[in-house]
């Protein structure tokens, strides 16, 4: 599809090339596309060289998954709304997911849940947490993102039926309080974290 063509698919034929290009651009530095074939380089079915073959097998395993802004590991005191801050390059080995499919990141905050383990690794301030927004009906001792009046925090969840109440706990070496909830609140869980990816080690 020509620039021209775009142009009058979205409605704006008056625009020029250039304008319709810019756009793309933009959204390309964005991260939402990848223009892969400027100027009709590369043609449709055109065989690739074999180095390049071997190149995209592996960036196979190298996924591109959305931050969505910050979560507290304290109080819920972050706003949630989605703030969109890019993409985070990460190994589905580290990420723990084939697909970025329903999968954002979401940066830690605080110190409550730097006793919590998801596969060995220690949620700290700075970290990123992988969050599956497929899981919404949490299990118990879950850890999950919840928003809670439009604020977001990680917490473990944990179902207390005998007091119908839900506690989300803090795993900390701090003394924090957990939060309680009755199954009717205003509240929803915004998928369960699944792995961590941990912020650089300061070399000396």
């Amino acid at each position: 599809m020509s620039l021209r063509e775009m142009a009058q698919e979205i409605g704006a034929t008056d625009a020029s090339p250039q304008k319709i290009k810019h756009h793309l651009m933009q959204l390309q530095k964005k991260g939402f596309i990848i223009i892969d074939r400027p100027r009709g380089v590369m043609k449709a079915g055109a065989e690739k060289p074999a180095w390049a073959k071997g190149f995209m097998e592996k960036a196979k395993t190298l996924l591109r998954i959305p931050v969505i802004g910050t979560a507290n590991c304290g109080p819920a005191t972050i706003y949630a709304e989605e703030n969109y801050q890019g993409f985070l390059r990460v190994s589905s080995r580290l990420a723990g997911v084939r697909s970025p499919e329903g999968i954002y990141a979401i940066k830690a905050d605080g110190s409550s849940m730097n006793r919590a383990d998801v596969d060995g690794r220690k949620i700290e301030d700075g970290d990123y947490v992988i969050v599956d927004s497929k899981i919404a009906e949490p299990k118990n001792n879950d850890i999950v993102v919840a928003i809670i009046d439009g604020k977001a925090t990680i917490k473990r969840f944990i179902r207390d039926d005998a007091n119908e109440q839900i506690v989300l706990k803090a795993d900390s070496s701090n003394d924090y309080e957990p939060i309680y909830l009755h199954a009717n609140d205003d509240f929803t869980i915004s998928g369960r974290v699944i792995s961590v990816v941990k912020k650089p080690t300061r070399v000396n």
